[in-house]
């Protein structure tokens, strides 16, 4: 089972035993905490509602992000400012997704996983019968090695310098002249 939750402005998809890294939350390392902000929830492609649902986690650690630092310079001015910036964030393990552990979620995916590997060597034998029986398009049928298309390849090109150096071919002053 899955969830999507919103904590610290974002959103993340979670299920039982995966890792996260999110905006600082109060707590030390081991203590148990509750998300309730589940937006979407489900179980493969069935989707469930999220009415009363939690997700809790474990706080792993509390951390800093790597140093961000803001440099500003004005040129010719001898103006220079440099600050750095280390943001906080909790790093959580989830147990569980409204009441389904890592235990039962890692064995329902094996055994899902199971009929999937068997029906594998049956799919690729149908793609590639398929493309032994499909047509290849032929190289270059849309563009010459030009890079004109082949019915314009007959036709002169409209910007074409003549060799005394004048305007284009294409000029509006030459259509005037009659």
């Amino acid at each position: 089972m899955f969830a999507i939750v919103r904590t610290g402005g974002k959103q993340y998809r979670v299920a039982p035993g995966d890792k996260i890294v999110v905006e600082k939350l109060d707590g030390n390392a081991g203590d148990s905490i509750t998300l309730s902000d589940v937006l979407l929830a489900g179980d493969g492609s069935d989707l469930k509602g999220t009415d009363g649902l939690t997700v809790a986690a474990e706080i792993v650690a509390q951390a800093k992000a790597e140093k961000v630092v803001i440099f500003k310079k004005r040129r010719r001015h001898n103006y220079r400012r440099k600050k750095g910036h280390r943001q906080q964030h909790t790093i959580l393990r989830i147990v569980s997704v409204g009441g389904q552990t890592a235990q039962q979620s890692s064995s329902t995916q094996q055994s899902a996983a199971t009929p999937v590997q068997a029906d594998a060597p049956a799919s690729a034998d149908t793609a590639a019968a398929s493309q032994a029986h499909s047509p290849s398009p032929a190289p270059h049928d849309a563009v010459s090695s030009e890079g004109v298309a082949p019915a314009d390849a007959g036709t002169e090109a409209t910007h074409d310098v003549s060799t005394s150096g004048a305007a284009p071919a294409n000029n509006p002053s030459e259509g005037q002249q009659a």
